[in-house]
């Protein structure tokens, strides 16, 4: 590997770091109605696990409301059986049509413990970062070792890794912020 390739790859891993983060806090619960609040859900449908978007659209067409539509009509009782067995603490309401979840708004212990969740989430995105870094840092020392850069070059190439990691873990901290500012407003 070239430093290019050490710094592309770098970047490229730091990304997926912050895009498993979004991901993460799509799924945490706020005050609204957020149809990401549902895509970890799997639902038992024809004999297998199978994600809520394969087998329904999923909308919020009030703040306090989601609504579920099965493509497959024959399919809600599972959609709504997977619904009560998963952890989101909803109770479906199914009309033969569609299934609305009703989503209440947050007390203060459940606020608390999404924006813990959050902080937790966000420390773990800052730590792959940081493992990313190391392993550039010990990709340019081997470079360096090996006598195919000069040590001025290890020592940019360095700070260019450190560089990406600042503003990838100021990126992760953007995110929480913006995710407790919605849990807090609610």
């Amino acid at each position: 590997m070239n430093l290019d390739e050490i710094s592309m790859d770098a970047e490229e891993r730091m990304e997926k770091a912050l895009g498993k983060l979004k991901g993460d806090l799509t799924g945490i619960r706020t005050g609204r109605a957020n149809p990401g609040m549902v895509d970890s859900l799997r639902v038992e449908v024809y004999g297998s696990p199978t994600p809520i978007k394969a087998i329904a659209s999923v909308s919020a067409p009030e703040p306090q409301q989601l609504v579920i539509r099965p493509f497959d009509p024959s399919t809600i009782k599972d959609i709504e059986k997977g619904i009560i067995a998963s952890d989101l603490g909803l109770a479906p309401q199914n009309d033969g049509k569609v299934i609305r979840l009703n989503i209440p708004a947050l007390s203060g212990e459940v606020r608390k413990k999404m924006i813990a969740r959050t902080k937790e989430l966000t420390e773990e995105a800052k730590v792959a970062v940081r493992n990313v870094r190391r392993d550039a840092n010990k990709a340019i020392d081997q470079l360096e070792k090996d006598k195919a850069i000069s040590e001025d070059d290890s020592k940019a190439a360095k700070e260019e890794v450190q560089e990406l990691t600042k503003k990838f873990e100021n990126q992760a901290s953007d995110l929480a912020k913006a995710k407790e500012a919605e849990v807090s407003e609610g």
